[in-house]
């Protein structure tokens, strides 16, 4: 499936379908082939109804700050670019309100997978 972005935007944007005990909604992610793993803010945490404040098991996170520990929680459903990922990982970390996403889409969403960014014609698919 492929999806459209701004080409001369500074991020690459996609919208994530995301599942929880409590909710599921529709939310903007950046697209990072940096990160090794998918993020979500604490915010989209608590809407769709975890608590990463009670995650058992925290990951090491390397950020521009440092190294820090943060909550990982395994979410019911992650759905972008039209891959769907039931019982999915990701870590749980406050964005700052500039970042203008919810999360962000890392390489362990990606992998098995092949990603395709056309900047000429600003569409990113995944197959």
């Amino acid at each position: 499936m492929s999806q459209s972005f701004d080409p001369n935007d500074r991020l690459i944007l996609v919208t994530a379908r995301l599942s929880g005990p409590r909710s599921e909604g529709g939310f903007q992610f950046a697209l990072d082939t940096g990160a090794t793993y998918t993020i979500i803010s604490s915010h989209v945490a608590a809407l769709l109804g975890y608590d990463p404040a009670a995650a058992g098991e925290r990951a090491r996170l390397t950020t521009a700050s440092g190294i820090e520990y943060v909550p990982r929680i395994v979410v019911n459903k992650v759905q972008a670019l039209g891959l769907e990922r039931m019982g999915f990982a990701v870590l749980c970390h406050t964005l700052p309100p500039s970042a203008r996403v919810d999360g962000l889409l890392g390489l362990d969403f990606l992998r098995g997978h092949r990603l395709v960014l056309d900047f000429r014609n600003g569409v990113v698919s995944l197959d």
